[in-house]
This record gives C-alpha cells, structure tokens and sequence, in this order.
C-alpha cells in the first residue's frame, strides 16, 4: 500500500531535505538554548548565588553542551549563508558544491573551537 505522505518518511530524504531539516532543528535547538539560558541566568536572582551558578557551568558535561551549541549554530550561520547565497542567485545550479565548501569550512571551524575547549572538558586538548 503506497503511504500518502511519503514525504514523511525519512529514508526517502533527498540531500536537500536533510538540510532543510537539520536547519530546522538546530534553530530549535538554538531557541531552546536561549529559554534555558535565561533561566539559568536567572536563577542566581532567586536564591542561588551567581557564583554557585558559574561554578555549575563550568562542570565538564556543560561545557560538552556548549560545545554542541557551537556546533548547532556553526551549522545553521553556514547553511544560513548559503540560503542567503540562493536568495540573491548565486550558487542556485551548484547547491551540494556549495553546501560541502561551506560544512569543510565549518568543520575545520570546529576543531579549532573543540581544541580550546577540550581543557575544560577532558583537563587536555585535541592536539
């Protein structure tokens, strides 16, 4: 029986899909980072003190957050970029060249920003 929303299904993605949905997640994720943050910042207003509240968000699995964070809006600045690049009608017949140039760019972002993060995380670095 043929499904009548085959879009839906996620193995019927085409390259394209995969980034329009991942775009779409890590700008909720994004979002949801800006809710929780105002929380947690605003904690140390009722009770908590602002240094027991930093001192938490420098214990290791938050910082491993964070470091997902970076990735999530590494990911979505450059595929923002590349969105903004269509708009304007450059790039529209080379959308996959463009969309690896710019995730090596991102990847090779991220390295970098892993490798100054790892001492906060694992006490070394990548390197």
């Amino acid at each position: 029986m043929k499904a009548i929303y085959s879009s839906a299904v996620p193995d019927k993605y085409k390259f394209g899909m995969w980034a329009f949905v991942l775009h779409r997640v890590s700008g909720l994720v994004i979002a949801a980072y800006g809710v929780a943050h105002i929380i947690v910042i605003s904690t140390s207003m009722f009770g908590g003190t602002f240094d027991t509240v930093m001192e938490n968000l420098h214990k290791p699995w938050v910082v491993s957050l964070e470091l997902l964070l970076i990735l999530a809006v590494l990911y979505h600045g450059l595929n923002g970029i590349r969105l903004l690049l269509f708009d304007i009608g450059i790039g529209i017949r080379q959308q996959k060249p463009l969309f690896w140039g710019l995730m090596s760019m991102g990847v090779i972002i991220a390295i970098f920003v892993a490798n100054a993060m790892m001492p906060s995380i694992t006490g070394g670095s990548l390197f």
